[in-house]
This record gives structure tokens, sequence and C-alpha cells, in this order.
């Protein structure tokens, strides 16, 4: 069924859209303002509209309704765009205009006439669904249930190991306090949490215990929960539903008693209700599962265990499928070859026995059996009606209808723009959703992009890959089968089109996303570009797919991974006028003078390119954010004119990734000017005169100048300089302030200004040697959190009594380990070492 939540994500960005039409930069024309106007005022009656027909509104008529009213506003989103466009258009110079009159656009008064007759038909569309909406009075969500314990089989594999490490939590340690311990059990759906809770309930260790209970967390109402754990301990019926009375009847029927209670699917609001019903001491265990991150940590935050579900390995995820792929006992020779299979399942129990107990139906699967399922994946879940692959398909549903709002569903979905077990870098996809719209800036919160990255790594519903010391992550992925749960979704929804050598590809694409040569006739090629917001080429793209003539409404454009990407067709993309990120890679060399006229542009990422050389147009482009790359500037002729438009404060750089340092006029000169700057990377290089390093010590000086107010400004400076000589640092002086800093060069002694830096977070340190005496002065950071050494050569460190009280991470990457000395009153709240 089409999703309505996905709908009224897109409302509330066409609404967004609509208060940009009415911004000054866009000229709203005359005669729109009315139509805008009602637009405005209505668009937010469909998301009420959907949102009340999701409680119990009919789902054939809810289907139809929703079919209709995307259509609409998809016209009208393709309508606000190219008024947009047109806006944009006008203010190009006259010679801009000459060279791009060929490109098709709309008039003023086509533009018009489409605006009134699009409020006309939202008007019959919202009539039409008020008058055939059902009625309702139910205002209760569907009972959930808890999942795992449905899905996975008692033979599970792999689970000797974390159960044996959770038996050691819940056995009775001697020598130590007699208390409450809470076990939280948390993971990506699927992974075997009931199972594994369900093994340390029914062990010898879970048989100990005085008082036991198994109960569902799923109930929505904390009451409930506590009457289900009174009812299993045999407590006599209570006729009320008062949860402060609930609460103490269960806490002194618990009294002086050792209990053990498993709360399977425990929700995100519940534990700190029920929390006071439980004794805290006789040594009693309480086991929590759940597949949100902070309820594992709330629930466990004194005195707790949390253990993180891990995704089976190659051998176990082989066995298991084995064992339910083959009938009856199997041997070696005639094992099926599935490595396609286990890729595709990515380590996942719930998808290793649901496609296992698919096949088995094909009595002996063969390779080629597994190479099918794999390739049609998603095909089979949609067309297939199997009561296996249905259950899987539940579990999946259910994930993905829990995210709390429908903007995160729609920047979930977004992960299917990328191809399965494909690495994303958290900054390119969060760039993206607030490029597409996705997401809008708020005075509650400045940076929505990472608040929902959080959110969906909260659910663990996407994979990290690799994390910083820091605990950020920079690259994840989505879980095997539920990347194609959402592949399939999205395709189904028109959110994405996709080639990658499958099917279901409309005419119309609004976001297109190629695979590894995935259009296989390029004389069948048939989607009308000129829509397509988003478009990313993973691979060859093909004549069709780079002819940028074909398209106008594009703000999103990911070719860092394309592998036929030329220079020459960089002058068309400078005419894409709407787009918001850009991202080049194949064989781009340098940039036209023209990308200035992509004034929208917030993202522009160099780093998989050729290109060393900046025009200094793109720094004077005027909403520019980010800027990735490795380059210099050697336009002087330029140099006046871009101090002028810096100086003038219209400048809305923030990072800058960054620049290099030699013999030539450069960024050094035009750091001071760029107010607001917060990540700067710099590479020195050899060639680099005094002259030159004075120059960039003033601006790196004036960088770090500590205006005592920047306690939340998450400035960061990254320096490398193994090419020339670290003295320049020597002259850098307090007050100053970075919240991280990372120094890569030939460090014989740690600059003065590191240990001046007012509350330092974050160091990266690496050098061919680190002496004692560098390290020592490292403990006197006391505001530092997270450190990091890199040397293939590290002098004792001794790390005394009381010294970095603030450190969370410490990680040492070194060609001949040496281990620091730690005294007794150090390091007392580290978390993590690596």
């Amino acid at each position: 069924m089409k999703d309505p939540g996905l709908l009224s994500a897109f409302v509330d960005n066409l609404v967004s859209r609509l208060f940009s039409l009415v911004e000054e930069k866009y000229k709203l024309y005359k005669g729109f303002e009315g139509d805008v106007t009602f637009l405005m005022r209505e668009l937010p009656m469909i998301t009420s509209a959907i949102d009340g027909q999701l409680l119990g509104q009919d789902d054939h008529i809810l289907r139809l309704s929703v079919e209709e009213l995307r259509h609409v506003a998809h016209e009208m989103e393709d309508c606000i765009d190219h008024i947009m466009y047109d806006a944009s258009w006008d203010q190009q110079p006259w010679y801009c205009k000459y060279m791009k009159s060929g490109r098709k656009r709309k008039s003023r008064s086509q533009l018009g006439e489409e605006m009134q007759h699009l409020r006309y038909r939202l008007e019959e569309a919202l009539q039409r669904q008020q008058r055939y909406s059902v009625s309702h009075s139910s205002s209760s969500q569907l009972a959930q249930s808890s999942w795992d314990q449905h899905v996975l089989p008692d033979d599970l594999v792999g689970i000797d190991a974390p159960l044996e490490e959770l038996l050691e939590q819940l056995a009775e340690a001697e020598g130590q306090p007699k208390q409450l311990r809470v076990i939280s059990i948390v993971g990506f759906c699927g992974l075997g949490k009931t199972i594994l809770a369900r093994e340390l309930y029914n062990s010898e260790i879970g048989k100990q215990f005085e008082e036991r209970a198994w109960v569902s967390g799923t109930h929505g109402d904390p009451g409930e929960l506590l009457s289900e754990i009174l009812r299993q301990l045999n407590k006599p019926d209570l006729v009320t539903s008062n949860v402060n009375q609930l609460s103490a009847d269960l806490c002194n029927f618990l009294n002086n008693k050792r209990y053990f209670i498993v709360i399977d699917g425990m929700r995100s609001d519940q534990w700190s209700i029920v929390k006071s019903a439980f004794p805290r001491d006789v040594s009693s265990r309480i086991v929590v599962t759940t597949k949100i991150q902070s309820v594992a940590n709330t629930c466990s935050s004194t005195h707790g265990y949390i253990h993180k579900m891990r995704r089976l390995d190659e051998k176990h995820s082989k066995q298991l499928f084995l064992r339910n792929a083959c009938p009856g006992e199997y041997s070696d020779y005639l094992q099926p070859d599935s490595a396609a299979i286990l890729n595709k399942c990515d380590g996942q129990p719930l998808a290793l026995t649901t496609v296992g107990h698919f096949m088995r139906k094909k009595s002996w699967p063969t390779g080629q059996d597994c190479e099918d399922v794999c390739n049609k994946a998603r095909f089979y879940d949609l067309q297939s009606g199997d009561d296996t692959l249905d259950r899987m398909h539940q579990v999946l549903t259910h994930d993905y209808a829990s995210l709390p709002s429908h903007a995160l569903k729609a920047c979930f979905l977004y992960f299917a723009m990328f191809p399965s077990n494909h690495p994303v870098r958290a900054k390119r996809i969060k760039s993206q959703w607030i490029a597409e719209g996705f997401l809008q800036p708020t005075n509650l919160c400045n940076d929505p992009a990472a608040e929902n990255f959080e959110k969906l790594m909260n659910q663990n519903i996407i994979q990290p890959i690799n994390v910083s010391i820091n605990t950020k992550v920079k690259t994840c992925k989505t879980y095997g089968m539920m990347h194609e749960f959402i592949t399939l979704k999205s395709l189904c929804e028109n959110f994405i089109t996709l080639f990658d050598g499958g099917e279901l590809q409309p005419n119309h694409a609004r976001r297109i996303s190629l695979h590894h040569n995935g259009i296989t006739d390029e004389a069948s090629f048939n989607i009308d570009l000129s829509l397509v917001r988003s478009l990313i080429v993973f691979g060859k793209a093909g004549k069709d797919m780079l002819n940028f003539n074909k398209y106008q409404l594009l703000r999103v454009l990911d070719l860092e991974d394309c592998t036929d990407l030329q220079n020459d067709h960089l002058r068309e993309v400078c005419n894409l006028l709407l787009l918001k990120y850009l991202s080049l890679g194949g064989n781009v060399t340098s940039l036209p003078k023209e990308i200035k006229q992509l004034k929208l542009l917030e993202t522009l990422d160099l780093r998989r390119t050729n290109v060393k050389i900046l025009p200094t147009e793109v720094i004077q482009l005027p909403y520019l954010i980010h800027l990735f790359g490795k380059f210099k500037l050697r336009d002087k002729a330029m140099q006046d004119e871009l101090q002028k438009f810096l100086a003038s404060g219209k400048c809305k750089l923030q990072t800058l990734g960054g620049f290099l340092v030699d013999e030539s006029e450069g960024f050094a000169e035009l750091m001071g000017y760029m107010k607001k700057m917060r990540k700067v990377k710099i590479w020195c290089e050899s060639s680099a005169t005094s002259t030159k390093l004075t120059t960039l010590q003033k601006a790196i000086q004036e960088f770090i100048h500590d205006e005592k107010d920047a306690s939340n400004d998450p400035r960061s400076l990254s320096l490398y300089f193994d090419g020339c000589s670290e003295d320049f640092l020597k002259d850098l002086k307090a007050p100053c302030y970075l919240r991280s800093l990372k120094l890569q060069g030939r460090l014989l002694e740690l600059p003065g200004f590191v240990t001046a830096l007012r509350r330092l977070r974050e160091l990266y340190l690496q050098s061919t040697k680190m002496t004692a005496d560098l390290l020592t002065a490292l403990t006197n950071l006391t505001h530092l959190q997270y450190l990091k050494l890199i040397a293939d050569e590290l002098e004792e460190i001794h790390i005394k009594d009381k010294a970095l009280p603030r450190l969370l991470g410490l990680c040492f990457v070194l060609q001949r380990p040496t281990f620091p000395k730690v005294e007794k009153e150090s390091l007392m709240v580290l978390k993590q070492t690596g």
C-alpha cells in the first residue's frame, strides 16, 4: 500500500518551498500571491487529513486519496521549482542568458495558469477526500507484538559466546554489592535479542531466582506492564489501573526477594515510569530487550550492563542458512554455493532463516537458485505471497513504521539511492537531505540533519561501519534485507528510480540512482529527466544520463563515483540553477568560471577529482557553506575583488577542507575575512616560504582567537606540515580556543598554544616520533575528552594521578606498541580505548 506518512513528509517540504517563494530573492510575480497564500493555508490540511485517516480509514479509500493528493503535490512542487528556476534565470547576466537561449523555459503566464489550475485541483481533491472519509472513533494504536520471538528458530547458532558473557552478568558475584542490575540487550530487529533473553531466562542460573516473570514491553500502558508482572508472580488481581499504586504493590511484594524479570521489547517512555516498582537490593536482575539505544542507556545507567547484538560471522551464517535451506542431514559435498545469499542476508539471523525456509521449498537448492533469489529478493517480497517471506516483511515493515516522524522516514528511504553494502559517508547523506529539502533548520534545532541521523542510529536501523574516537559515525550502511525493503518501498512510491539491472522503472523520475552500468540499452532510454531532483551515479553513466541539457530542476548531483565524467560536461552542469549539492569525480581536472551561476549551491565536494586550482568564483558563491578538496588559488587578478566580497560579510562558508600553502598567493591571505568559518584543513608544502608561513601563522592566530563567548562554537583545525618546519606554530599565543585540533608533521615538542587552548575536547597528533616531554605536556589538558596518537615510535608516557580527568576515549596507532603507565586516580571516566 502507498505510504501516507511519506506523503505527509513531502507536503511539509512543499510548504517550506512556498515560504521560499515569498522571500525577496525569488521576486514573486504579480498575480501569484493569492494562489500561494491559499496553498500555504490548505496544504497542511493534507497532512492532518492523512494522519487522521491512518487511524481508521478504509484502506481502499485511503489508497485512492493518497494517490490523488500525491499527484497534485508533485505537480505543485514542479510548478514551484519552475518559478524558482525562472527567478534565478532573471538574475543571470545578459551574456549567460544569451548562451543558454536554447533551453526550454515556461513563460510567466504559463506558470500563473498552472498555479491557478493546481489550486482548483487541490480544492477538488480535499472536497472528495472529505466526502468519502470514513468516520472513526478509535484513538489507540494497533497492538504491537514482540517480533523477534515469532521469527527466530530455537536452533539459533552463534549464541554461545554472547550467552556466556551475559550469564556472567546474571550471576551473583562474590564480594560485589548486592544490588539490582539491569541488563539491556539492544540491536536491530531479527538479530536474536528475544532468543538470547529466553536462553538466559531458561538457564540454570536464571532458574535460581526466587521470583521470575517474562513480560512483553510492547504494552502501550505502563500500568498494563506492571499488572502483567503481578499476574505472573501469582499476586492476587488488583482492581486498579493506577500506575503509582501498582508500582507500590509490586515493590512491596518483591521486597527482600531475589527476583529475575525479563521485559521483552521495552518502549522508550516506560522505564522512567515503572523503575520505582523494583527494589534495588538482594542482587536481583532485570533483562530488557530493545532496538532503541537510548532506552538501553537509560535502563542500564546505574550498575547496569549493555549488550550490543552483533551480526553472525560468515561461518555461523552459512551454518544457519544451510540448516534451514537443506532438508534433513546435509553433507559438505552437497552444499550449494551460498556466498551470494550470505552477502545479501548480512549476518542477520532473521534473514538467513527466512530465506533458508523459502528456498527449502525448492527441494535441494543449487548455487544458481541462491543467485536468483539474491537478484530478485525485493521482487519475491512483492509478488510471491509466500507466508515465510511475508513474516519477514512484517518485521521490516514494523521497524520502518515505528520511526517517530514522517521526515525521518523520508531520510531513511534516501539510503536506497546507494547500492547495498555500499559504505555511505554520514556527511554526504546529511548534506543531501538538506539539499532535497527533507529537513529545515529551526530555532530549536540548527542542524536537523545531524539530529535525524542520530535518531536513525538510536533506532539501530542503520549500521555504523567507521566510527571515530569521538564516537561520531563517519560511514554507515543499511542492513542487507532492510536495504531490499526500503528499495522496494522507494520504487513503489516513485520516491526513487533505480537503474541496477532490475525492473520497476517509470517514465517520470524525481530521483535517479544508477548502479554500475545499470542502463543496459541506451537506445530505449526514454525517461523524462526534466523533473529529476537528485541524481547519483556509481560507475559508468552513459551519454544520455550525462546530457545535462535534459535536466532543469536538479538540487542534488552526486557524481563522485561516476567513472565517465569529463570536464566538458561541467559547462552544462553550471546551468542547473537550483543545484544545492554538487559532488564530482571521474576525470575532472578543472572547473569552468561559469560555476558562479550556481548561486544556490551549498555544498561542493571535489575530493574525488584532480582539481588543483580553484576558480575564485567558487568562493564568491553566496550560499556556499561546505567546500571540500585540496587546492590552491592562483588568480591574482581576482584577489582584490575576492577580498572585497569577503569583507562585505556575504560569505557563508563554514567548512573549508582544505587548501595548500606554497610560495604563491592563496587562502591564507583570505582566511581572516571568512568570519563564519568553523572547520579548516590546511596542507603546508615544502615549497612554502618563510613569508607564506608567517602569513599562515597570522591567519591561524585570528582563526583560533578566543572571544570568550565561544563555548559552544565547534571550531576545528587540521594542519598537515610533513614537508616543512613546525617552527611557525611556536608563535601562536593565548588567548585561543578550539573544539578540535589535528596536527600531522615532525613534532619534537608540543606547541605551546595547544595547552593554552580553552576547552579543547579533541586532539589528534601524528608524528614519526613522540617524545616523553611532548606526551607529559598532554596531561595538562584538563578539558580533553578524546585523544588519538599516531607514531612510528612512542617514548614512555606516564599518566599521573588525576591527570586527564575528563578523557572519554584514548587511541594509540603505533608501529612498535608502548603502553602508558597509568596511576590509580587518573583517567577516571575513560570509556573506550583503541
